[in-house]
């Protein structure tokens, strides 16, 4: 799977876990910066990553930040883009079953680096569930 993966300075680090972790799992990662622990705008960089999936150049996204709030934000102002603030396996499962989540929002100063990848893999191997919650997605991007 094509992944966008986007962060500000405050969720370098984990960008750069979760950048191996997809690699070492047979993902292509398209990394929307940034490089470095200097302080950043988060607008500046989580917005083409959010885009990038919106366009289908990317399948999904991951975006990080100290907390995650803006970073979801951001990319929820993206058409097209259901980015879920994911901050326990059981949110990021419901996430994709119940909303087919196409971004995640992780908060790097919110949890530890075991609970991050847990939560990564758990996003990336859970289905949307369809049905009702189909109809539901339609609603909210204004088809129904």
């Amino acid at each position: 799977m094509r992944i966008a993966l986007a962060s500000d300075h405050a969720g370098f680090r984990y960008k750069q876990l979760i950048t191996r972790f997809l690699q070492e799992s047979d993902h292509e990662v398209v990394d929307f910066g940034v490089n470095s622990e200097e302080p950043s705008d988060y607008p500046l960089s989580i917005r083409p990553a959010a885009e990038a999936v919106a366009d289908g150049e990317c399948e999904r996204g991951i975006v990080i930040g100290g907390s995650g709030n803006g970073e979801a934000i951001v990319a929820n102002r993206v058409s097209g883009v259901r980015c879920a603030l994911c901050w326990s396996v059981e949110s990021a499962s419901l996430a994709r079953r119940h909303n087919d989540a196409n971004v995640i929002s992780i908060g790097q100063r919110m949890f530890d680096e075991e609970l991050t990848l847990a939560i990564v893999r758990t996003w990336l191997d859970t289905p949307f569930d369809g049905g009702r919650h189909a109809r539901r997605i339609g609603q909210i991007d204004g088809d129904s």
